[in-house]
């Protein structure tokens, strides 16, 4: 792994996609739109969330460049940004199943 030439600002930048990833809704989100692209509207009945709250969160989440969007006629799907999200969140799950204690 290589570390940027200005870690500081890499540091920051880091900071805040780890803070929009540990809210638990925009997490939830980001993880509805893993498999496949997905509608909002689709997120949030899935979530039980309502279409406004999940837009609001899908736009930090593109601002971050966390997820990306794509317009197909009406509606705008959203999926991960690319597949550097998909591993990072791949392996925080795995990180968190793995055995705690003494002898792990």
């Amino acid at each position: 792994m290589s570390i940027p030439h200005d870690t500081d600002n890499a540091v920051d930048e880091l900071a805040d996609l780890f803070h929009l990833l540990g809210d638990p809704t925009r997490l939830r989100i980001v993880l509805a739109c893993l498999a496949q692209p997905t509608a909002v509207g689709d997120i949030a009945a899935t979530l039980n969330l309502s279409s406004s709250l999940v837009s609001h969160h899908l736009r930090l989440l593109r601002a971050a460049r966390i997820v990306k969007a794509e317009r197909q006629g009406k509606q705008v799907f959203y999926a991960a940004a690319d597949a550097h999200i998909s591993s990072l969140l791949a392996n925080m799950f795995e990180h968190i199943a793995e055995p705690t204690g003494p002898d792990a």
